[in-house]
């Protein structure tokens, strides 16, 4: 999986490219980690993203933990595949989700 992510400020946008599983979700975590300290927005588009595991839709709870009361989680460029990821979890009702 490719990662991109841009700083502006308070506002963090991550790109994410290929597929998020059990194997990439620990290199998303630590971007996480490493980036959300002064971070009050963070978006994060998966207009390149392939497929969501449970490892990934973790990834982006703690990101959202990480940033509660803090910030806001917002995610953009979701393929059909994703939403309905989302959908099924119960994740569209803790994520903002804009189709792609």
């Amino acid at each position: 999986m490719k990662i991109e992510k841009e700083l502006n400020g308070d506002q963090l946008v991550v790109k994410l490219d290929g597929r998020l599983d059990t194997s990439t979700a620990p290199e998303l975590d630590s971007v996480f980690k490493e980036s959300l300290k002064d971070v009050k927005s963070l978006t994060v588009d998966m207009a390149g993203l392939e497929y969501i595991s449970s490892a990934g839709l973790r990834s982006l709870l703690n990101a959202k933990k990480a940033l509660y009361n803090k910030g806001s989680v917002k995610i953009i460029n979701a393929n059909e595949m994703v939403i309905e990821v989302f959908e099924v979890t119960g994740f569209k009702n803790v994520f903002e989700v804009q189709a792609g």
